[in-house]
């Protein structure tokens, strides 16, 4: 039931910002947490961000802390990224995830996945 579809990645110059989509369907906001990873050329699937729904508790990896900020509307069932100062190393797969339960942050705790967006910066 639960569907996850990313949008809003692209092609930027390092220091610019995008904001990146998800819209959620099946998505119940109070027994789910969502999350964004991102995968590199060559590197595993890591964590990004994620939030809960209801309570709006956010969590950061420090890659990305004080320039990524993640946020949801429950009433459209949308969950976005807002990436600011964009570094080379932030090139990645930029995908949606949804957890049931509490908010986790590893990849294999994650029930449902979006088919990701492609971010690229620019040096």
């Amino acid at each position: 039931q639960v569907q996850l579809v990313e949008s809003g990645g692209g092609l930027v110059q390092a220091g610019g910002s995008l904001r990146l989509s998800c819209a959620a369907s099946g998505v119940t906001y109070r027994s789910y947490g969502m999350g964004w990873f991102r995968q590199g050329p060559g590197k595993e699937r890591e964590f990004v961000a994620a939030i809960r729904w209801i309570a709006g508790m956010s969590y950061y990896a420090d890659s990305v802390k004080g320039r990524f900020t993640i946020s949801r509307d429950n009433a459209k069932n949308m969950v976005y990224l807002q990436m600011n100062t964009l570094k080379p190393e932030d090139t990645a797969v930029y995908y949606c995830a949804a957890k049931i339960g509490a908010v986790g942050l590893g990849a294999n705790e994650y029930d449902y996945w979006g088919q990701g967006t492609q971010v690229t910066v620019s040096s």
